[in-house]
């Protein structure tokens, strides 16, 4: 029969303690002290568990949420960069009042925890409008069909299952995505299908700036020269350039 590898280490260890208290009682010759130690010992078991199970297990499963935070912040981060600012600027010509969330949501250098948590709220608190526009309509279906592939993957991504809003964002969009690629020309469809893309993208749309929100919140606090880059070349801003003025 195969022994696993923990059965031997729990008899080489069982044995290593026993050789230890026969040299000991070979050496001294006290049965007596050995009682006592032993039931010292066995009375600290207890107290050690204790400490093991509410401060080293804690600082163990800290240390790993803060290694999944950390991934799942490089995920979103290459979300970002393959699809939701270009998306943004897409969303964006469907949003007949672009220009005043253009004009609230131009994060800068100087922003506080402050502004974000504002800029959160005035998002939330918004009616994100959608108008569909037919010629750009298609250019949003080419472009999310393109990114097909890259948002399944994400989908089948784990550690994403902790972060529940941007997982939500993915739903969403993930199921424009969809809707739109059933629809072969969607320059000619029903007014009906027109109100339900409008209900789609409104949804997608509220969920992508709220969560480019706590993306560029989190450049700004952790990775300063990403955001100086994130902030020129915002994508809500219709003015926005890299290059430095």
């Amino acid at each position: 029969m195969k022994v696993s590898w923990t059965t031997k280490l729990i008899l080489s260890l069982a044995l290593l303690s026993a050789c230890f208290y026969g040299i000991n009682y070979l050496v001294f010759r006290d049965p007596s002290f050995m009682l006592r130690l032993v039931t010292l010992q066995l009375g600290f078991v207890p107290i050690s568990v204790l400490l093991i199970t509410l401060f080293v297990n804690r600082l163990i499963a800290n240390r790993e949420k803060g290694m999944r935070l950390e991934k799942v912040n490089t995920i979103i981060g290459s979300f970002f960069s393959e699809v939701g600012t270009p998306l943004l600027k897409l969303f964006r010509d469907f949003d007949p009042e672009c220009h005043e969330l253009s004009q609230k949501l131009i994060p800068t250098g100087e922003w506080s925890d402050a502004d974000f948590r504002d800029a959160r709220l005035y998002v939330r608190g918004r009616d994100h409008t959608v108008q569909i526009q037919k010629d750009k309509l298609t250019g949003l279906r080419e472009f999310l069909l393109g990114k097909r592939v890259f948002l399944l993957s994400l989908m089948g991504n784990g550690v994403l299952l902790e972060h529940e809003s941007f997982t939500d964002l993915l739903t969403a969009v993930f199921h424009l995505t969809e809707e739109l690629a059933y629809r072969v020309d969607v320059t000619k469809l029903s007014d009906a299908d027109y109100q339900h893309l409008s209900d789609d993208i409104k949804r997608a749309y509220t969920a992508l700036v709220s969560e480019w929100l706590g993306y560029m919140q989190h450049l700004k606090d952790n990775y300063p020269y990403f955001y100086s880059l994130a902030t020129r070349i915002n994508p809500l801003n219709p003015k926005a350039c890299a290059e430095f003025a």
